[in-house]
């Protein structure tokens, strides 16, 4: 019985992995089996270049961020590294071509961190929960392999954070002490890399919105994250 069982969960295991991969289909796309499937066009020997016309996927990754700030007490340029992760899921725009809008919501880690005053160390953590707009490319290489540049922008809320200050030994909370706002929102571009269910990506997000709490100054938040994950 348990041998059976097992067999069952292996065949389960390897079919729905064999459906969520990215790749080389028969050109049937219409059939009850190939509902989420467009074919598009051919490779060069011929075979018909298939995808799926919706995802989802997992993603996990590190930020290297940093803060930019006209007042200096919240200038914050030397980079800092923070946590990335979340899921996403996308749509095929249209029928015939290989492009996608793209969602999700990430948990993300920014921030920077700076000498300010007399010299002393000071962090600035700033965790957002955020919403990527992205359309995405998908150009097929072959043997399961695709090349995915995207642009578009994000939307984030700030959900925790805090400022510490070495010299003091002080700590104040980033978003409710008066330091910087909790939304956030810029334009984001990146280009991935599809093998199979396997995905990685490298992305900077330019953040236009002003963070700072300082009315006569400008604070924006910058990002360069490199993600792996899988699609399915």
């Amino acid at each position: 019985m348990k041998k059976n069982l097992c067999a069952t969960l292996i065949c389960l295991v390897a079919t729905l992995t064999a459906s969520a991969q990215y790749g080389y289909y028969p050109p049937r796309p219409y059939g009850p089996r190939y509902d989420r499937v467009q074919t598009v066009s051919r490779s060069a020997n011929g075979d018909a270049i298939a995808w799926h016309r919706f995802y989802f996927g997992l993603r996990v990754g590190l930020n290297v961020t940093s803060v930019s700030g006209d007042a200096a007490a919240l200038d914050a340029k030397d980079p800092k590294a923070g946590l990335n992760i979340g899921f996403v899921t996308g749509a095929q725009l249209t029928p015939y071509t290989p492009l996608f809008f793209e969602t999700g919501l990430y948990y993300t880690q920014k921030g920077g961190k700076s000498n300010y005053g007399d010299g002393d160390k000071f962090t600035y953590d700033l965790n957002y929960l955020q919403l990527p707009l992205l359309i995405k490319y998908k150009h097929f290489l072959g043997r399961g392999m695709s090349l995915q540049p995207y642009a578009g922008g994000y939307l984030s809320v700030g959900v925790g954070g805090s400022i510490k200050d070495y010299g003091a030994r002080q700590a104040f909370s980033s978003f409710e002490d008066g330091y910087f706002n909790r939304w956030d929102g810029g334009l984001k571009i990146g280009c991935g890399f599809g093998y199979n269910i396997f995905y990685t990506d490298i992305t900077y997000d330019f953040g236009l919105a002003n963070i700072g709490e300082d009315d006569f100054g400008s604070t924006h938040n910058g990002c360069f994250t490199i993600n792996v994950g899988v699609n399915f």
